[in-house]
């Protein structure tokens, strides 16, 4: 209008474009009500309060889309799926047929996805220390049996052969 003013207020303005959505056959979300201060969240289904949100300079509330909860859990799905093309039901298939522990330690449970760096392939689902472990000694299967001969106290000492050039004790 030429005073700045709609002729509906906002619900009537609301209902009206729903039924003329509905109309032309498209999809219409069911409008929710819910109380002062809290927020319907569509991937959960639950009405949260406001604190349980993430901010959003670009939404009319000020508030997300969803929740930090589903924001998290869509966050960690499409993680595994770019990373290591996994979906969590595969990985918790992994978990799983390990009984729930990481494979070295036989200690703790099983978190975080193990891959060789070369070839991308998944090798399984170990604990924090023994997945940043392996990482550390550079997926070198020769580096990790030395650590290992080195724990057994059988510790060995490269025999200098000439300037620079070592020769490992088999």
């Amino acid at each position: 209008m030429r005073d700045g003013l709609q002729a509906h207020c906002r619900e009537c303005a609301a209902a009206h474009h729903q039924e003329r959505q509905v109309a032309k056959g498209r999809n219409v979300r069911p409008r929710v009500d819910v109380p002062a201060r809290q927020k319907y969240c569509r991937g959960c289904g639950e009405t949260k309060p406001h604190s349980e949100w993430h901010r959003s300079a670009t939404a009319s509330d000020g508030l997300a889309t969803c929740c930090k909860a589903c924001k998290a859990a869509r966050g960690r799905q499409g993680h595994l799926k770019r990373q290591y093309g996994l979906t969590e039901a595969e990985r918790d298939a992994m978990v799983a047929s390990q009984m729930g522990l990481c494979v070295i330690c036989l200690k703790a449970p099983a978190v975080h996805v193990d891959h060789c760096h070369e070839t991308g392939r998944v090798r399984g689902v170990l604990c924090f220390n023994c997945n940043s472990a392996i990482g550390k000694l550079g997926d070198d299967p020769d580096a990790v049996r030395r650590a290992a001969a080195y724990l057994e106290g059988s510790s060995w000492k490269p025999i200098l052969v000439a300037p620079g050039v070592y020769r490992l004790p088999s």
